[in-house]
């Protein structure tokens, strides 16, 4: 039962790691459907912060969570980005997230 459990472990953790977020897969998806809006640097387009008449905050500062909701759910004024799905959604997390740097 022990060795089941350790095969169980090193099963799960190898697999958590193969389905890892890619920021450069998730670049390519915010250049897409998001960068418009949200700037090149993930702080927000002025000219359309002042169109839609709100105020864009810097997504570098949001959880991972806060993402994946916006895109999936939309957020004030923005609607969902029906455009972007499944593993595509963690991958422009992991992408904003990396601009940080």
């Amino acid at each position: 039962m022990r060795m089941f459990l350790m095969i169980m472990a090193v099963a799960a953790l190898s697999s958590s790691t193969a389905f890892a977020a890619d920021a450069k897969a998730g670049a390519a998806v915010y250049d897409k459907s998001c960068k418009s809006c949200h700037g090149a640097d993930a702080t927000g387009n002025p000219g359309v912060a002042k169109m839609m008449k709100v105020e864009m905050k810097d997504l570098k500062s949001d959880s991972d969570a806060d993402i994946k909701k916006a895109v999936t759910e939309g957020k004030g004024k923005m609607k969902p980005v029906s455009s972007v799905t499944g593993g595509a959604v963690d991958d422009v997390a992991a992408y904003i997230h990396s601009l940080k740097k």
